[in-house]
Order: structure tokens, then C-alpha cells, then sequence
């Protein structure tokens, strides 16, 4: 009996033995090979991979390459099409692939930021001024999805809201840097294509920023929040909102400021306030700091849009060189104009510094080379914060 007991369970444990190896082959042989994309190698090349063995036509396009070109990918015998770069320098990009005309995103990348209606994988090259747009090992701010009344409006809104490290852990007040974003934008531009918090960390670990908190609302008022972000649910996200510039927000802008000194340890005072934004967001750092002009002391134009159109009617809109004379007047420390020669807005932000210039009114000038771009941006910002509440 024992033997016949021995014998069962001995043929029982190789069954067992042979179905496990047999379905760790099967599990095996049906695994797909791995493709890596994007691949950045040791001399910053980088290679992308689509696997696509049924298309006839593949390439890639990013802001890597000249505005509207493609790089046309090669297929391998597997289906695999790919392409090399040359060496790239430090920075963060963006890029989509083409696969017979349809755009796509590279299903290899799991990274990507929205920007409007549009869906990117990004990568990033450091090594340079990309290491500031890094998560570094360095100490971290906290990032807060804050709602405010705002009854001006007539509605309650979403802002987003960075303290500095340490913020939690001590009782002292911090100066402000309201940051704006351009047209098309919202609460979450600055963070997810801006990588304002990782430059703001960087920045301060480094000793070349002073610890600061900064807030980034959402600069269309017919907005509750960022799309998908609201009670309206996951609509498709539009360029163009109604009030973007037509006064609204600059007229409402102080219950941003009235919610900021009343929720964190602020230094409500002039002294301790700056300014800044992009295209759209220039535009509304320009006008709000002069309507209020005794509250920021830092101003910072980025690529901004000058005048409003002449068919919009606004109270904030009248007497502009009056209240940047008063502005002028009341004294700042920082009036920052930065632009990339090949900007659209290029020639507007020459004709608004021969204004200036005849108005005697203090501003420092940074020119770059490029356009309306993010990686712009995120230079101009990362140079404009070091220049922020040294004298406080």
C-alpha cells in the first residue's frame, strides 16, 4: 500500500512538475520583445521606436525640429521603425509620432502633458539647464489644489499653490510670486509644462532663490478650473475663452490676493509681492500691476501681448500710460521684459519699450533667441526668480 501511495504521488508531482514548465513556456513564448522609445544614449542622441509592422509610412515630429517637420523612421524586419537623432542639447522636449498621417502619442512613453487640447510624451535631456526641471534630491515644496470664493465672478475657483520647503515645520511669512499662464492655459500649465515647482526647488536648494511660495491660478474667468478639473467633466479643452482680456481678470485679480494673504503666512506688503506670466499672462502682469500699482514690487513680461484690442471697453484698459506714470511714481524693484527674437510678439514688445523709454520708466530688457515657446519660458523663469526678494 505504500508503495502503490509512493508511485501516485510520485506521478502526480511530475504532471504537476511538467504542466508548470510547460505554462512558463507558454507565458514565455507569448510575451511581446520590449521596445524601449524613447532610448537616450551617452551623447544625448536620442532613438524612438514604433512598433507597427502594417504601416507604410511612420515618422516623428517634436519641437526638436524645425516648426512643422518630420523625421521619416526606418522599419526592421520585425516591424519595428525607428529613428536617431543627433545629439541634443539639455532640455525638455516634446514630440509625437505620425503613423500614415494620424498623429500619435508613443505607446512606450508613459509621460506626457496636456497643452490645450493636445497630448505630448515628453523626454528630458540633462546635463545643463535641465537639471533644474529635474525632481532632484534636494528638500520639496508642497503643491496645493486650493479653491477660493471668488464673488465677482460668481463663482468658487481652483488655484494652485506651492509653499517652500520647511513651510510646515516653521512660523515665518514668505513673499509671493503670483505666475500667470498664456492663452489656452490654466492652473496646471505652469506645473506640468512650465516645471515651475521642480526650477523653484532647484533654485532654492542651490542658495540662488530665496524661499518663496508661489501661486498659479487659472487665468480664464469663465473658468472654474483646469478641463476635466470641474463640474462641466471631461470636455474637449478650447484655445480661446470668453473675458481672457477684457478686464475681468485684472479687475478681479485682487480676491486672489485678498485669499493668498488670508490662508498662508504672506508678507502683505508691496515688498514682498511680484508678478510675472507668459504671452497672455505678461499681458495680465502688465496691466494688473499698474491698475493696483501699489501692490507688486517685481514685474516680470514673459513673451507677453501688449495692448489690448481696441474694440474691447474696459475701465482697467483706460488711461494706460496715466497709471504707468503713477506705477513709475509709487517705485518698484524689478520691471523684467524678456522675448525671443523670433517671437510673434517681438515687434509689439518693441513699440511698448520705445513707450517706456519715453516715459523714463525703469525696466531691465532680456532677449533671447526662439519663439513663443516653452522652453523659453522656463528659462525666462528660472532666471527671474533668483532676481526676486533680495532687498525685502
Amino acid at each position: 500500500m505504500k508503495i502503490l501511495f509512493s508511485s501516485i504521488l510520485a506521478v502526480t508531482l511530475m504532471l504537476l512538475f511538467t504542466v508548470n514548465v510547460q505554462a512558463q513556456e507558454n507565458l514565455s513564448s507569448g510575451q511581446k520583445k520590449e521596445i524601449i522609445s524613447p532610448e537616450i544614449h551617452a551623447d544625448n542622441s536620442v532613438t524612438f521606436r514604433l512598433t507597427a509592422p502594417n504601416a507604410s509610412s511612420v515618422s516623428v515630429t517634436g519641437d526638436f525640429l524645425t516648426s512643422g517637420e518630420n523625421a521619416r523612421m526606418t522599419k526592421d524586419a520585425d516591424g519595428v521603425w525607428s529613428f536617431t537623432t543627433k545629439p541634443f542639447p539639455s532640455e525638455l522636449y516634446t514630440y509625437a509620432f505620425r503613423v500614415d498621417g494620424l498623429e500619435m502619442n508613443d505607446p512606450n512613453n508613459v509621460y506626457y502633458r496636456r497643452d490645450v487640447a493636445s497630448t505630448l510624451n515628453v523626454l528630458l535631456i540633462g546635463g545643463g539647464q535641465a537639471d533644474l526641471y529635474k525632481v532632484n534630491s534636494v528638500p520639496h515644496g508642497t503643491i496645493a489644489k486650493r479653491w477660493y470664493k471668488s464673488p465677482d465672478n460668481d463663482m468658487t475657483r481652483r488655484i494652485t499653490i506651492y509653499t517652500p520647503p520647511g513651510y510646515e515645520e516653521n512660523k515665518k511669512s514668505y513673499p509671493v510670486l503670483y505666475l500667470l499662464h498664456g492663452m489656452g492655459g490654466d492652473e496646471e500649465a505652469w506645473m506640468t509644462l512650465g516645471r515651475a515647482s521642480q526650477i523653484l526647488d532647484n533654485l532654492i536648494a542651490q542658495g540662488k532663490a530665496e524661499p518663496m511660495i508661489m501661486v498659479m491660478p487659472n487665468g480664464n474667468v469663465a473658468q472654474e478650473a483646469a478641463p476635466g478639473e470641474s463640474n462641466l467633466g471631461f470636455y474637449k479643452p478650447q484655445f480661446r475663452l470668453p473675458h481672457t482680456m477684457d478686464g475681468k481678470y485684472e479687475e478681479t485679480f485682487h480676491e486672489i490676493i485678498r485669499f493668498v494673504d488670508s490662508q498662508y503666512r504672506t508678507i502683505p506688503k508691496k515688498k514682498g509681492r511680484a508678478i510675472a506670466g507668459l504671452s497672455m499672462g505678461g499681458f495680465h502682469t502688465l496691466h494688473i500691476s499698474r491698475y493696483y500699482p501699489k501692490t507688486f514690487d517685481y514685474m516680470g513680461l514673459f513673451s507677453a501681448a501688449i495692448m489690448p484690442n481696441e474694440a474691447v471697453k474696459s475701465k482697467v484698459y483706460d488711461n494706460i500710460d496715466g497709471t504707468l506714470s503713477a506705477q513709475k511714481a509709487n517705485g518698484y524693484t524689478l520691471y523684467w521684459i524678456a522675448i525671443g527674437k523670433d517671437d510673434f510678439l517681438y515687434q509689439a514688445n518693441i513699440d511698448y519699450r520705445k513707450k517706456l523709454d519715453g516715459m523714463n520708466f525703469p525696466y531691465v530688457y532680456r532677449e533671447s533667441e526662439g519663439g513663443h515657446t516653452w522652453k523659453n519660458w522656463r528659462i525666462y523663469l528660472s532666471e527671474f526668480l533668483p532676481m526676486l526678494f533680495k532687498n525685502r
